[in-house]
């Protein structure tokens, strides 16, 4: 009976360092993708802010809660708005800060093809 409560006992303690380690990374994982509203736009994980650190206690109590990622983005989002997240959404907003890096890309490269071209036109 000893023995069979021993066990129970570290199955339980191991769960438990466990969870609260995969919930660590969850919250820097979070912190990581989240701008300070303090810190000039620096992440809450690199920043140690009242804010920030006020943010990192609300996204473990809200994980404790049993509150998904997506739940606490929105959560986040709605109280500080789109900027606080360093990744927005696709969505019909930001469709051109999606798609304007790709525009700018394909653009300079014909930009430099062009000039390639031109140069070497002229050599010969």
């Amino acid at each position: 009976m000893k023995k069979i409560l021993i066990l129970l006992l570290l199955f339980f303690c191991t769960t438990i360092f466990l969870s609260a380690e995969e919930n660590s990374d969850v919250i820097n994982k979070i912190s990581k993708n989240l701008r300070c509203v303090v810190c000039q736009g620096q992440s809450i994980y690199d920043y140690q802010s009242d804010f920030a650190l006020s943010v990192k206690i609300l996204i473990k109590k809200k994980l404790e809660e049993g509150h998904s990622e997506k739940k606490i983005y929105d959560y986040l989002k709605a109280k500080y708005g789109e900027w606080i997240v360093y990744e927005p959404e696709l969505k019909k907003n930001t469709y051109l800060l999606w798609i304007l890096p790709l525009i700018l890309f394909v653009f300079g490269g014909l930009l430099i093809i062009k000039k390639a071209y031109i140069k070497d036109g002229k050599n010969k």
